[in-house]
C-alpha cells in the first residue's frame, strides 16, 4: 500500500506545473538569453525601506538609508518559451534547457550580498525539471507585477531552494478540440533551520532549531478553446513547512522520512488512537483554492479572480469563506499597436479581506479554532523565510511594524486581520514605461490581541493583556524606465508610506542597466 501511494505521488508530479513571475516593466519576449549589469543608488527611508520598494521583490531590495547596489544577471531560456504548442519544426528537439543566475550587492550602512536567483532547468515537450532558487509565485491573479500579492506565495521573500517537476505553462490537451488545458507543479525544498516552540518537544534536546523542509504542489485548469472569448480557470495550491518530527517526539513518532513526506503530501492526520502524539496534520500548511474567468471583448480583456484561503482547515467547512483575495484586471489588447504618446497596458483592482478567520464567537466551530494566518503553534517564525513573510505582504510581521503595537509574544506576524483595497496600473508616457501601485489597508491585529481572544474549537482563551487598536495604512509606489540607446536603460522608483501600521517615510532610487 505504501509503495502504491508513493507511485501515485510520482505520477501526480508528472502532470503538474508552477506559476512564474515577470521581473521587469515590460518583458522582451524575443530575448531568450543574455547578460545584464545594473547600477542602482538613492535613498530608501531612514528607519525602514518603504513598503512597495521591498514587498514582492523576491528579496531583491536596497538597504535602508542612502545606499548603492550592483545587480548582475545571466540567463538562458528555452527556444520556444511560453505555452507548449508542439515543435516549431521537425528539426527541433523536444529537449531544451536553461538557467538563470542573479546576484545583488548592496553598499550603505553595511555591506550585503545576496543570491536572488540561481537555478538550472530542463524541458521535455511540456514537462520541466528545475533545481535551485527561482522567482516563483503561487496562485491565480490578474498580473504578477501589479497585484498586492498571492496568499500562499507572493514573491515577497527570497525563493526557497527546491527541486521541482512541473508543467510550467498551460498545456492544451489535444482532445475535444483543445477544450481543456492544465498546468501544475510538485516540488520539495530545504528552508534551513527554524526555531520551534520548546513546548512542542516531548524529548529533551540541546537545540530547538531543526532542519525544516518545504513541500509544494499545485494543479490548475483552464476551460475554453483557443478561439473562445470566454476562458474559465480553477485550481489549488498547497504548501507545507515541516521537518524534525522524530527529534521532537522521539520513539512515539514511528514514521521514516519517506513515510512522513507521504503524510505531508496527502495532508493526512497522524497520531491519536493509542499514540500519545495528539492527532493532527504534520507540519504548517498554507494554500488557496482559486477561481477565475476572463472575457475578450476585442479591444480589451476583462479578468475576474478569487483566492479562497486556508491555513488550518476552516475552509473545508466554509467557516472562513468571507476571507480571500478578490480581483479585476482590464488589459488593453491594442497596447503598443499604435503610435500614441501615452497609453495604458493594464489596470488592476483588488480587495483583500482576512479579518474573519472563523474566530468570532458566532463563527462556525472548527477543531482548530481561528485560522491565525501565517502564525503557527510550533514554528515560532511562522510562514516566513529568512525573517520575511512568504505570502501576501499585507499581513505584517512584528519586525516590520511600527514600534508600540500590541503584540502577542509568540506571534511572528503582528497583524493578520486586514481589510485592504489595492490599485495597480501600467503603461507608457512618451518613451517612459510606467508602473504604479496604491494601497489603503486597515489593520486589526490578531485574534489573540482582540477583545475575543484566540480560540480552539468553541473554547476561547483570554485575550492578551495588550489590545490592538485598529490603524490605517497608506502605501504608494511609482516605477519608470526608458531606453536611452541600444541595450541601455535608465529608470527609477519612488515609494511612500503613511499611517499607523508601518514607519512613515519615503524612498527614491534610480538605476541604469546595460544588457548584453
Amino acid at each position: 500500500m505504501k509503495n502504491f501511494i508513493v507511485a501515485i505521488i510520482g505520477v501526480f508530479s508528472l502532470v503538474c506545473g508552477s506559476l512564474r513571475a515577470q521581473t521587469i516593466l515590460e518583458k522582451d519576449s524575443s530575448r531568450t538569453s543574455g547578460f545584464s549589469l545594473q547600477l542602482e543608488g538613492g535613498y530608501a527611508g531612514d528607519r525602514q525601506v518603504p513598503f512597495w520598494m521591498r514587498s514582492n521583490q523576491f528579496g531583491s531590495i536596497p538597504l535602508e538609508g542612502g545606499s548603492g547596489s550592483l545587480l548582475v544577471r545571466s540567463f538562458k531560456d528555452y527556444r520556444q518559451p511560453g505555452e507548449w504548442k508542439g515543435r516549431e519544426s521537425n528539426n527541433n528537439s523536444l529537449w531544451d534547457w536553461g538557467y538563470s543566475l542573479e546576484g545583488r550587492a548592496n553598499i550603505g550602512r553595511t555591506l550585503q550580498a545576496q543570491i536572488i536567483e540561481a537555478h538550472a532547468k530542463v524541458r521535455f515537450a511540456m514537462f520541466e525539471a528545475r533545481l535551485g532558487r527561482s522567482r516563483d509565485v503561487m496562485g491565480l491573479n490578474g498580473d504578477t507585477l501589479l497585484t498586492s500579492g498571492n496568499f500562499a506565495v507572493s514573491g515577497n521573500a527570497l525563493g526557497v531552494p527546491k527541486f521541482e517537476i512541473s508543467i510550467p505553462e498551460y498545456y492544451r490537451l489535444p482532445w475535444f478540440d483543445g477544450l481543456f488545458s492544465f498546468k501544475g507543479n510538485f516540488a520539495n525544498g530545504y528552508m534551513g533551520k527554524f526555531e520551534l516552540k520548546p513546548s512542542s518537544f516531548r524529548v529533551p534536546v540541546d537545540d530547538y532549531r531543526l532542519n525544516t523542509f518545504l513541500h509544494q504542489k499545485s494543479l490548475y485548469g483552464r476551460l475554453g478553446r483557443e478561439a473562445w472569448k470566454l476562458q474559465l480557470y480553477g485550481g489549488f495550491n498547497h504548501q507545507v513547512q515541516w521537518g524534525g518530527e522524530s527529534k521532537r517526539y522521539g520513539k512515539d513518532f514511528d514514521l521514516n522520512f519517506l513515510q512522513t513526506l507521504t503524510y505531508v503530501t496527502l495532508g493526512t492526520a497522524y497520531g491519536g488512537q493509542g499514540n500519545p502524539i495528539p492527532r493532527s496534520k504534520i507540519g504548517n500548511h498554507q494554500g488557496s483554492l482559486d477561481l477565475g474567468a476572463s472575457y475578450n471583448f476585442g479591444k480589451v480583456t476583462l479578468m475576474a479572480y478569487r483566492q479562497n484561503i486556508y491555513d488550518v482547515g476552516a475552509l473545508s467547512k466554509l467557516a472562513n469563506i468571507r476571507d480571500g483575495l478578490n480581483g479585476l484586471t482590464l488589459s488593453n489588447n491594442l497596447y503598443r499597436k499604435n503610435s500614441k504618446k501615452w497609453d495604458w497596458r493594464k489596470i488592476l483592482v483588488e480587495f483583500f479581506y482576512s479579518k474573519d478567520q472563523a474566530g468570532y464567537p458566532w463563527s462556525k466551530a472548527t477543531a482548530s479554532g481561528d485560522e491565525d494566518y501565517y502564525n503557527n503553534s510550533e514554528y515560532l517564525e511562522g510562514w516566513s523565510y529568512r525573517d520575511v513573510g512568504m505570502g501576501t505582504p499585507l499581513i505584517i510581521t512584528a519586525l516590520s511594524a511600527r514600534p508600540g503595537q500590541a503584540h502577542f509574544p509568540f506571534d511572528f506576524f503582528i497583524s493578520n486581520r486586514v481589510v485592504a483595497t489595492h490599485i495597480g496600473a501600467s503603461g507608457h508616457i512618451f518613451d517612459w514605461n510606467v508602473l504604479t501601485k496604491i494601497t489603503y489597508a486597515k489593520h486589526y491585529g490578531t485574534f489573540a490581541t482582540s477583545e475575543y481572544g484566540k480560540s480552539t474549537g468553541r473554547t476561547f482563551h483570554q485575550p492578551h493583556s495588550e489590545m490592538f487598536v485598529p490603524v490605517n495604512q497608506f502605501s504608494a509606489f511609482l516605477q519608470t524606465e526608458k531606453r536611452l540607446f541600444s541595450n541601455t536603460w535608465l529608470g527609477g522608483m519612488f515609494a511612500i508610506d503613511q499611517g499607523g501600521m508601518l514607519p512613515s517615510g519615503a524612498g527614491l532610487m534610480v538605476h541604469i542597466r546595460r544588457e548584453f
